[in-house]
């Protein structure tokens, strides 16, 4: 068994060794304002949340603090806020109603040990495994759940412990509503829903005041002021707030408590880092440097925090996405904005209390309410209608609402079992002859199941005639591929012709060339690569890596070498002529030839660490740089050579980061050739490089824009170009890509420009300096 990886790893100096100088944590001003921003979330949803679960409402709050503190201390998603979730409202309430407060908080307990167990095991990734259908119609059904209790306080009554009784009892409680409950109600949810949509400028600034808030501050500022008898929030004091206790009763059913808790609390945690990961990486900027989140961390983060809060009374944590996304959108950079919401909620919890006592029931009800319905999302819907797992997530939800949360899970990985092993079992497969052609028709997943069927169909085409074999389906495996092979290979050496199709993407395999189809998009990675017929290599002995590289060299030689064959051909009889010098960074995901659109010959590419140029003559400077640049324009005669950077370069961050001095690796050394962009971006701010139309949108980006201004000022030092430039046979460009936006930029001018423009404006420019593009004459390319 693996040991757990401990959360911290303390580094003792020498004791003849003065003692390092202890740092003051600093606080970012984003990380600031973000976590004001999520603790004003956080502080009427925790409230609402504690109150739809039956438990004291001091608990929603404990939880709310524990998640921000621990959880985002020692969790492994920086960015995600922890604290008590909707999804964990069934759950706490059936607890609660089973085995009492106390009991619950000492299962909370036994659940964060659990976490921690699977911490260490390292299993955090077998959860993403769970169906997303499932753990969407979980979501699904716990929201129908709470909606449908949490209705009865918004009508002034109260909710009973099952779905079936709270839909049974709701047109009594219809027949005798609380007209002032009500009132609240609505107020609360026209608020919620009217506050995102206020237009205009300042509704703008309005809006960055969260809803929830708003809702819940406004019901409770009409109550006070028109003086309406109706419950309201009640704090007892501290002093008689109770703590964890031992549960009782049989052990198989504590045992299943603490399971489901576990199941839900780690299922929505992981769910919930992945999709603050994919945030994240949509948002260029400081947020980027975060990194990816580590989860089993995260599974130990969250069993410390569930530990912690059930042991003071508090109820389940887990990670929340309508916290995390605010926290992720306010501009958070460090786990600093997590921690601090969660002291935000202490403060408020000990300073607040006669404010928070103002706050009606059916206010805070009307806003779990509103999550409640908000998890019955049609986006989900959507998506499983498309991959036809709608029994999956309908089985879930229905399972969840009546049986139970874990009975519901059960249920619903069950059928999408069922689901699985009926789709690889029944394939249909049909033949038909049409105009002497012979189709056979393969719908559904080719397996060892089908092969006897397939083996039929195959059979029924005459010897020597020409087939069509469609494959409309994502598996397929050794058996059906060895059983097709030697049908193929039998056919064509009696005369016949085979051709194999994949109607979905109409790329076709045919002839006499190896039985393969790729169903990928041009320039997509190789993660994203289907081969849905077995043309790939064996894979050779080594690691993943290694065996992408021989299947994408693979698919080049079956489906790209045949169409550039030719082309390749007048190259190495000619020679390469290119015209352009295209010297840009090392990143992986500058693709040159896609960027730019060129083919073979076309472009001299130079690439290296931040796309830089040392200067001529500089003490241990680069040679290889220089030399590309001296046989591109002495040798090759390019024409025209473009310094290309980007956004979110490494080298440009790690510039900004690194002392000038620093020279202890070979990465640091060269990165010195980057000294004189961070000068030159420390100088004239007047002359600073900016995109049309808006100014860079952080420190790395404008090092990026002037890095590229000062390349091209080292470029011009080296002779070659210089005297090409006095000839006027040279001319020189900088660009700049924005990898988010698959958007190129051009400098503008030709000498010392700082204004990036769109490439559309660019060529705009040019044709009206030097006149409309002559047409081509025909059989040019």
């Amino acid at each position: 068994m693996p040991a757990c990886a401990p959360l911290h790893t303390e580094h003792p100096h020498s004791p003849h060794s003065p003692a390092p100088t202890r740092r003051r944590p600093r606080i970012e001003g984003a990380d600031l304002s973000a976590a004001v921003a999520v603790f004003l979330i956080a502080l009427p949803l925790s409230l609402g949340i504690a109150l739809a679960t039956g438990a004291p409402l001091q608990a929603g709050l404990v939880a709310a603090a524990v998640g921000g503190v621990v959880a985002g201390r020692l969790g492994g998603c920086p960015l995600q806020v922890s604290g008590p979730a909707a999804g964990l409202t069934v759950v706490t309430a059936d607890l609660i109603h089973r085995y009492g407060w106390r009991a619950t908080c000492g299962i909370t307990v036994l659940a964060g040990v659990a976490q921690l167990g699977l911490g260490c095991l390292r299993v955090a990734r077998g959860a993403l495994a769970v169906s997303p259908a499932v753990v969407h119609g979980m979501l699904a059904g716990i929201g129908i759940t709470i909606a449908v209790a949490q209705l009865h306080i918004v009508l002034g009554g109260s909710p009973d412990s099952s779905v079936l009784a709270n839909l049974r009892d709701l047109p009594a409680q219809l027949a005798g509503l609380h007209p002032a409950a009500v009132t609240m109600s609505v107020l609360t949810l026209t608020l919620l829903l009217a506050w995102p949509r206020l237009p205009g400028r300042a509704g703008r600034l309005l809006r960055k005041v969260p809803a929830a808030l708003v809702a819940v501050s406004g019901a409770a500022a009409t109550a006070a002021l028109t003086g309406l008898a109706l419950p309201r929030v009640d704090l007892p004091s501290w002093h008689s707030h109770a703590l964890a206790g031992l549960p009782e009763g049989p052990v198989l059913g504590v045992a299943a408590a603490v399971l489901t808790t576990t199941l839900v609390c780690s299922v929505q945690s992981l769910l919930g880092a992945v999709a603050v990961d994919k945030l994240v990486a949509s948002r260029p900027g400081p947020q980027s440097r975060v990194g990816r989140s580590d989860l089993d961390r995260e599974l130990l983060g969250q069993g410390a925090a569930n530990i912690v809060s059930g042991a003071l009374g508090g109820l389940p944590v887990a990670g929340v996405a309508v916290r995390s996304t605010a926290n992720v959108k306010s501009g958070a950079v460090s786990r600093n904005s997590t921690m601090l919401h969660g002291v935000l909620v202490v403060v408020a919890a000990l300073l607040m209390v006669p404010v928070l006592e103002e706050i009606p029931l059916a206010s805070l009800a009307a806003l779990v309410m509103a999550v409640g319905i908000q998890m019955v999302s049609l986006h989900h819907i959507r998506t499983v209608t498309r991959h036809r797992e709608v029994p999956v997530y309908a089985a879930t939800a229905l399972g969840v609402v009546f049986l139970g949360v874990l009975q519901g899970v059960c249920l619903g990985v069950a059928v999408a079992v069922a689901i699985a092993l009926h789709r690889l079992a029944h394939t249909r497969i049909t033949h038909t002859e049409k105009e002497g052609v012979h189709h056979v028709r393969v719908r559904g997943q080719l397996t060892f199941l089908a092969v006897p069927r397939l083996s039929r169909a195959l059979h029924l085409v005459p010897q020597g005639t020409h087939a069509v074999v469609e494959l409309d389906g994502s598996f397929m495996d050794h058996a059906a591929y060895e059983s097709l092979q030697d049908w193929r290979g039998a056919h064509l050496a009696r005369g016949g012709t085979a051709e194999l199709t994949g109607r979905r993407d109409g790329i076709r395999t045919a002839g006499q060339a190896p039985p393969a189809e790729c169903r990928c998009h041009p320039w997509t990675p190789w993660r994203n690569h289907q081969s849905c017929f077995a043309g790939a290599p064996a894979a050779p002995a080594g690691r993943e890596a290694g065996r992408e590289l021989a299947r994408g060299i693979s698919s080049f030689q079956r489906n790209t070498a045949p169409l550039v064959r030719d082309e390749l051909a007048r190259l190495a009889r000619e020679g390469q002529r290119p015209a352009q010098l295209f010297l840009t960074c090392a990143d992986s995901r500058l693709v040159t030839s896609m960027i730019t659109a060129s083919g073979p010959g076309d472009l001299f590419v130079v690439r290296n660490v931040g796309n830089l140029v040392p200067p001529p003559g500089e003490e241990h400077g680069d040679d290889s740089v220089a030399a590309a640049i001296e046989y591109a324009v002495d040798v090759l005669g390019v024409r025209s050579i473009t310094v290309c950077g980007h956004s979110g370069c490494g080298a440009m961050q790690a510039l900004l980061t690194t002392g000038p001095d620093d020279r202890s690796t070979p990465l640091r050394r060269w990165l010195r050739h980057g000294l004189p962009s961070l000068t030159r971006m420390a100088g004239d701010l007047r002359g600073r490089p900016r995109l049309a139309g808006r100014a860079p949108v952080d420190a790395v980006e404008l090092l990026c824009l002037t890095n590229v201004v000062q390349q091209l000022a080292h470029l011009r030092a080296h002779e070659p170009v210089a005297r090409a430039l006095a000839r006027g046979e040279l001319e020189l460009h900088g660009m700049y890509f924005h990898v988010g936006e698959a958007q190129a930029y051009l400098l503008a001018g030709p000498e010392g420009g700082t204004v990036f423009e769109d490439v559309a404006e660019g060529v705009r420019r040019g044709e009206e300096a030097c006149g409309p593009a002559r047409p081509r004459s025909r059989g040019q390319v």
